[in-house]
């Protein structure tokens, strides 16, 4: 190909190149998995479920307001799932504590911090002052979480951290804490979305804490969640 067949044909792929990139979705980091594939679920440690705690969400049931703002107050997990009401214009947060697999300490596993809460499915914009009640659901088995209402938008990105030290250190679900969990944790793990249960997995940037066993991942809207490899 001579040279001004070249730069033609460069001419013709930039605006191809770059329209695919506009088209990917803001957090995805590489290509989701095939849809027969899932990724490898880092798995809560112990025999039966961990107890939870939390801290800012609903203290009593909510009743049918879906834009009214409630306070809120201590709760201890119930099935697995907490509410709180996010405030467009206001930090807003939840926290879940998990007991160890031993039953001797009690340690952070999720944080869920939100300000601008911007449009809700079915709602629609938000105005600032208004809020919606959102909800977070504990997978018992996988360190795995879902964020509800699915599609929430944010006008600037919540954040989201997940701590995977509830794993006591057996990332590969073995049994054994070796090199191999090591490796895992230095070369392969992170955090990962999906948008329902018909979609398929994507790795989305996340910053790791090794000190901590965390993943912080600012988030531009709501779906399901899951520290994995």
């Amino acid at each position: 190909m001579d040279r001004k067949n070249r730069m033609a044909a460069r001419r013709f792929l930039l605006p191809l190149a770059l329209y695919a990139i506009g088209c990917s979705h803001p957090t995805a980091v590489q290509q989701p998995l095939p849809p027969s594939q899932a990724p490898h679920f880092v798995r809560w440690a112990g025999s039966s479920p961990p107890q939870f705690s939390s801290i800012g969400a609903l203290s009593g049931p909510v009743s049918g307001r879906p834009l009214l703002a409630a306070s809120l107050s201590s709760l201890s997990l119930d099935e697995y799932s907490v509410a709180f009401w996010a405030v467009r214009g206001q930090q807003r947060s939840v926290q879940i504590n998990y007991l160890s697999s031993t039953g001797d300490t009690s340690s952070p596993f999720l944080r869920l911090t939100t300000t601008d809460p911007a449009y809700v499915p079915g709602i629609g914009d938000l105005a600032p002052g208004d809020s919606v009640l959102i909800t977070v659901s504990v997978d018992p088995v996988n360190i795995k979480v879902s964020l509800e209402p699915t599609g929430l938008l944010f006008g600037e990105p919540g954040q989201l951290l997940v701590s995977y030290g509830g794993a006591d250190g057996d990332l590969n679900g073995d049994g054994v804490v070796d090199d191999v969990d090591a490796s895992i944790e230095s070369q392969l793990l992170g955090l990962w979305y999906r948008e329902g249960q018909d979609s398929t997995w994507t790795r989305i940037p996340a910053s790791q804490s090794l000190l901590d066993k965390s993943f912080t991942s600012e988030l531009p809207h709501f779906s399901e969640y899951a520290v994995s490899w």
